[in-house]
């Protein structure tokens, strides 16, 4: 008991001091710390004040610091566009294929690795799942387009094969294939590598319960139902409210490097391609922050409405 009282009164001891002192009694780890809020503060904050671009009238021939205002008329310029309805609808679309699609894809490979016993086998396939995330989209962009070729490409000759089309289809050129083709690449890609968490979350579920379950006589779906998906459904939540988050961004590179030409623009122009088409190429640097900022509005709304909803069942970020 003496014991127990003399670390309480260290512990209160130590809360009584101020944070200079406590700063400078962990001078030497707090100087660790440094380096990386000064990467922060220059590459995070710093950029922040380019957000008074979008209601500026920012031109390269301007100083930095004084530029005409101009309120609200660039965002107003962007609700107005002719190609907002088709740069939304695709944002909208394209993102909530990826989400619906892509977001279970890796829970399920998860719960099916799982349940198998062969470790030869799990590891191969591991192995086979994590490595395209680790290929940059230029080698995958190569890879989707030498499979869908027109010329000797391995889909169209096993369709000509299988006698279901008469002639190769050029796949990469039709609007009404590009949207599966991104969505399915983009689930082959991530699969894998977004597995780990539910693999490692999996690893952690006590394995007294599996047992209980099957004296119980709960067959393998029933115990994957009772036990893995209740025990990983805080991970589940926190990394869905990451998603909603980011449901407004369709991507990016995947896009550029899938859309081989300007006949798919009409279902590949997204926000992002937008900004860097309209904004950036035609010198319109306060109109592509204006719709910068308008996406990063849009996802933090998002983010809060995801985390509110979810902190009801007692998981949430903040």
């Amino acid at each position: 008991m003496a014991q127990i009282s003399t670390n309480r009164e260290r512990v209160i001891e130590k809360n009584r001091k101020g944070p200079v002192r406590r700063f400078l009694a962990q001078w030497d780890i707090q100087l660790m710390v440094l380096p990386a809020l000064a990467l922060i503060f220059v590459f995070s904050y710093l950029p922040m004040y380019g957000i008074l671009f979008a209601f500026q009238d920012y031109k390269l021939t301007n100083s930095f610091f004084v530029n005409p205002w101009a309120g609200f008329k660039h965002f107003h310029m962007f609700f107005t566009a002719p190609e907002f309805y088709t740069v939304m609808r695709n944002t909208i679309a394209i993102s909530l294929l990826k989400f619906l699609i892509g977001f279970p894809a890796p829970i399920i490979l998860a719960l099916m690795l799982n349940e198998v016993r062969k470790m030869v086998f799990k590891r191969v396939v591991q192995t086979v799942t994590y490595l395209p995330h680790f290929m940059s989209w230029v080698i995958i962009g190569g890879l989707v387009s030498s499979l869908l070729s027109v010329d000797n490409g391995s889909v169209n000759i096993l369709l000509e094969k299988l006698r279901i089309v008469d002639e190769p289809i050029n796949f990469l050129s039709l609007t009404d294939y590009f949207w599966g083709i991104l969505v399915s690449t983009n689930v082959w890609k991530e699969i894998g590598f977004n597995s780990i968490v539910y693999l490692a979350a999996i690893a952690g579920v006590d394995p007294h319960l599996y047992e209980a379950a099957s004296m119980d006589g709960a067959s393998r779906f029933k115990q994957i139902y009772l036990i893995t998906l209740p025990s990983i459904m805080p991970v589940v939540i926190i990394f869905m409210i990451l998603a909603i988050g980011n449901l407004i961004s369709a991507g990016y590179e995947d896009i550029l490097v899938l859309a081989v030409n300007d006949g798919l623009r009409d279902v590949s122009d997204v926000l992002d391609t937008y900004v860097i088409r309209v904004g950036i190429d035609n010198y319109r640097f306060s109109y592509a922050t204006a719709v910068g900022l308008f996406k990063a509005v849009v996802s933090v709304g998002l983010l809060t409405i995801a985390n509110y909803i979810a902190r009801r069942s007692g998981n949430s970020l903040w």
